[in-house]
């Protein structure tokens, strides 16, 4: 065949090849007929390729050896396999893409120079790679054309072809080539908003997403439940599987090295052994993961090349395995670990883009992660202040019944209270420092170890008091302390005050009167002034003890809680066990205040029985 009769077989097929694309426009309920005709044409092109790759090697021949003629052949050659009417790929033994022709730009949706020096099988479906391999590998050695059906899927296009593969041998090219006609059979178009279009109305519309998506992670990051409990990861990696990829992985670093944290699969995915291959996959075998926490920097990788690069499994590599077409892994934090997307290949691939927007979403899951673990330090070192001044359990005390609550209030207080033994009886006592935080807190234990330490010596609470306030002072704190304080030796009770509430006293059949309190704070004077008195504690009469955080809370018009409400909800609780005396008030401050607490809220209640 001449060059001439090849060109006019060529306009020939593309004037046939567009009467088809009509016919499956106009007639889609009707495609069988135009699928056996196209696959006759594939045939057709098949042969036409063939006949240019004659006409490529006899060119120099007819020219005589002259270089100029040679040139011009394959000018033209080039020319005719640009403008051939079905995509046609170049491929060398390894599959690796070196030309591809106009059809196959408009058939995968990239410019030449994006394919060229890729490989070819990761466009194809992952199903069918093995089988793509072992079809090139066998017409590069026997010559034999093959042809198969297949996926192809690019930049958010899923293509059913017919995959035709010829041997090519190329005039100035060591090796010998494979030429694969792709005829489709069928295209699937990507969902709503995956697939990328360069108008400006796309563009900023993609921008927006990117934009909402980062501030939505702002928000999930900075909401209190995330610095309280060890939410922030699992919350953002959700976040990003249900919109952004099919898998999301995240490896912490922890003790130098990555460790595999929180795998996301695809909703749909089975929870089988692909699932849990991926969790226990080593990320230190993983150079994708090394490499980015390594260099403090994320990496995309549009088309995935190297199926090895986030590990392997026993069936293979996890790529592989989990049919990824694109992948992408920044930085959590400066270096403390790293987050890996994948996308499927029916998918689109990321995009630079979209590494810009995931390293500023792997920036502030990593400012989130150190501040929860900030956060959750202080918070147990609070805890263990809170501990310090509170009993995990009250003791029991013969002939007598005792119980007790404890709020924390909006931040670490200072409220105390204990019950103890003492020489020949039992101790107890309720106060707090004047002030909040950390260091209130430790001054408040200061005052509660004392009291316990020096009741073993002391038999006069007034004493132990005393004494308190004198190491107080000499610490030089610059605090006060208001206390109450009482021995409780056999049915009678000496009670000590330094500034603090009077005791209430609730008796059988209602009646409430309150102690004498008195005295002056701990810590203001190098001689403490307390108040004292000894009151009797018969079977069937309660005492109760409460903090100035209860009767200072205020409702929503601003009024105080008080001694007399105190009064009036403790006179209804006549010959009531402590217990309830104590959840009685709990529950009816809780009412006043709507359930706001500012300050610490302790109450303590004796019975004798």
């Amino acid at each position: 065949m001449t060059m001439p009769d090849l060109e006019h077989a060529l306009d020939a097929l593309s004037a046939r090849v567009s009467s088809l694309r009509e016919a499956r426009t106009a007639y889609p309920s009707e495609l069988a007929p135009t699928l056996d005709a196209a696959l006759a044409e594939l045939g057709t092109a098949a042969e036409l390729l063939a006949e240019a790759r004659q006409e490529l090697r006899k060119g120099p021949a007819r020219q005589g050896g002259k270089k100029d003629g040679s040139q011009r052949e394959l000018k033209l050659l080039r020319q005719v396999f640009k403008a051939f009417p079905v995509p046609v790929i170049v491929l060398d033994g390894g599959g690796v893409v070196r030309r591809i022709n106009g059809e196959t730009s408009r058939l995968l949706g990239s410019p030449d120079g994006y394919l060229v020096g890729r490989s070819f099988p990761l466009l194809v479906d992952v199903s069918r790679r093995a089988a793509f391999r072992s079809h090139l590998t066998s017409v590069l050695q026997t010559g034999e054309p093959a042809a198969f059906e297949t996926r192809l899927a690019h930049q958010g296009r899923t293509h059913t072809v017919q995959l035709a593969l010829t041997r090519l041998t190329m005039p100035g090219e060591p090796q010998q080539m494979v030429a694969a006609v792709a005829l489709p059979t069928e295209v699937q178009l990507p969902e709503p908003g995956e697939r990328p279009e360069l108008s400006d109305g796309a563009l900023l519309l993609a921008a927006a997403k990117r934009q909402d998506l980062l501030a939505r992670t702002g928000a999930l990051l900075l909401d209190e439940e995330a610095l309280r409990q060890p939410v922030a990861l699992p919350r953002t990696t959700r976040m990003l599987a249900a919109g952004w990829a099919d898998w999301v992985v995240a490896d912490l670093v922890r003790d130098g090295l990555p460790r595999r944290s929180i795998v996301v699969a695809p909703k749909d995915h089975p929870l089988g052994d692909l699932v849990r291959h991926v969790e226990a996959s080593d990320p230190v075998c993983c150079p994708l993961v090394t490499q980015v926490i390594e260099h403090g920097s994320g990496v995309v990788h549009e088309m995935v090349e190297d199926e090895t690069l986030f590990g392997v499994c026993p069936e293979g590599p996890l790529l592989t395995a989990m049919e990824a077409g694109s992948v992408l892994c920044v930085p959590i934090g400066p270096a403390d670990g790293a987050l890996t997307l994948v996308r499927a290949h029916h998918r689109s691939p990321f995009t630079l883009a979209d590494l810009a927007v995931m390293q500023e979403v792997g920036l502030q899951l990593g400012l989130a992660l150190r501040a929860q673990s900030s956060f959750q330090s202080r918070s147990r070192a609070a805890d263990a202040l809170s501990a310090s001044v509170a009993p995990r359990k009250l003791p029991d005390v013969p002939g007598y019944e005792a119980a007790a609550a404890y709020h924390p209030g909006a931040s670490v207080g200072a409220e105390f209270y204990d019950v103890f033994p003492v020489a020949g009886g039992w101790g107890f006592a309720l106060g707090g420092a004047a002030g909040k935080g950390q260091e209130a807190a430790s001054v408040s234990a200061l005052v509660r170890g004392g009291l316990r330490v020096l009741s073993v010596w002391e038999s006069d609470p007034d004493v132990v008091m005393r004494k308190v306030n004198q190491a107080l002072v000499e610490q030089g704190t610059g605090m006060f302390v208001m206390v109450l304080t009482g021995f409780v030796r056999g049915r009678t009770i000496r009670l000590s005050s330094a500034g603090h509430h009077p005791a209430a006293l609730l008796q059988p059949d209602g009646g409430v009167r309150f102690a004498a309190g008195g005295g002056v704070p701990l810590g203001i004077s190098p001689m403490a002034e307390t108040g004292s008195e000894e009151l009797p504690l018969p079977v069937g009469e309660t005492l109760v003890l409460y903090s100035e955080g209860l009767i200072s809370s205020r409702n929503r018009a601003g009024e105080t809680y008080g001694e007399e409400r105190l009064a009036d909800v403790l006179s209804r609780c006549a010959g009531q066990s402590p217990s309830t005396v104590v959840k009685t008030v709990e529950e009816d401050r809780h009412a006043f205040s709507e359930g706001q607490v500012w300050d610490e809220i302790v109450v303590l209640a004796l019975r004798g029985v």
